[in-house]
């Protein structure tokens, strides 16, 4: 395989966009990988200057290619190979998820609730 040649499911990857090769191209033949609007196939070739629309788990990325990397490296390299590009509304909703996300007083994983935070889910569980 020729170096210049670069497949979509390695560079998101190799970009960290995913935790491992297969799960992008799994996010790929599920149509979770678009460009221009159209779901592209886990082997396109990837070329600079492409601008992806990403949905992970988590967010809905769009990034923009700015270099082709082959492998994968850590966080603080990878990010000098992309740019996101991604609506602030998206970045908002993540932000409002987040901060709805923290309902209770306690912290997670700080001890055992007492009797009384017991009761007080329970209460809550029932409604």
């Amino acid at each position: 395989m020729e170096k210049e040649k670069l497949r979509i499911d390695k560079y998101l990857w190799a970009i960290r966009l995913f935790k491992t090769r297969s799960q992008a191209g799994d996010a790929c033949s599920k149509g979770k990988v678009k460009l221009s609007g159209d779901s592209v196939k886990a082997s396109r070739i990837v070329n600079i200057n492409d601008e992806y629309e990403v949905k992970t788990e988590t967010k809905k990325w769009v990034v923009k290619v700015t270099g082709l990397l082959h492998s994968r490296v850590q966080y603080a390299e990878a990010i000098k190979y992309y740019t996101d590009i991604t609506p602030p509304e998206e970045l908002d909703r993540i932000k409002f998820e987040a901060a709805t996300f923290q309902t209770g007083k306690r912290m997670s994983k700080i001890g055992r609730p007492t009797k009384r935070e017991r009761r007080d889910l329970g209460g809550f569980m029932e409604q």
